[in-house]
């Protein structure tokens, strides 16, 4: 496999406006993320998705309002979103067996930096993954760390500009201007589907 997507926390918590750390505006890149899951699946292209999957004593929520604590309904990822074959990834050193003929491999984690947990790396390079199309929340967050991580192991980098949201403009602006001099490249959804 050369080609994987990765769908950063692409959940209720930070989605909706019922959110305990809703993104302003993110429910409008649900679609969009939606149908690049959709588009991976159907050309036979895995979807890593990440997702925060905290304690209810979390040390983030030192940092952060307490937010997608496992198991509750707002952690899940946003139903759309959800692809059929699907295999969650536990944030803990694990078999990764399990990964074979999925569509989806959602990967557990507890910080910012999904390259923190145990497995991303693991099944970035299961995966045999080249070339990564990342899109998700948050730009200036989330979606960097996993750009910084991607471009650091020598992965080849496209950031989906209309399916990420940000809650800082101004941050999410650096932080893809960050990503773009890092030697990502920037497409529209589009672009991703006649590729």
């Amino acid at each position: 496999m050369s080609t994987v997507f990765f769908d950063i926390d692409s959940q209720i918590d930070f989605l909706y406006p019922a959110g305990a750390l809703y993104v302003p505006g993110a429910e409008r890149i649900v679609p969009a993320i939606a149908r690049l899951n959709g588009f991976a699946a159907g050309h036979g292209i895995p979807v890593v998705s990440t997702t925060d999957a905290h304690g209810e004593d979390d040390p983030e929520f030192k940092v952060w309002p307490h937010h997608c604590v496992a198991g509750t309904l707002s952690q899940r990822k946003a139903e759309a979103t959800l692809l059929a074959q699907r295999v969650a990834i536990p944030n803990r050193e694990c078999d990764l067996a399990s990964i074979g003929g999925s569509q989806q491999i959602v990967v557990e984690k507890q910080t910012v930096d999904v390259f923190l947990a145990p497995n991303l790396a693991r099944v970035v390079e299961r995966l045999g993954a080249r070339d990564c199309v990342v899109y998700g929340v948050v730009t200036e967050i989330c979606v960097l760390y996993a750009v910084r991580g991607l471009l650091k192991m020598g992965r080849r980098v496209t950031v989906v500009t209309d399916a990420v949201e940000t809650l800082k403009r101004q941050d999410g602006e650096r932080a893809l201007a960050e990503m773009r001099a890092g030697g990502a490249k920037l497409a529209k959804a589009g672009e991703i589907y006649t590729a």
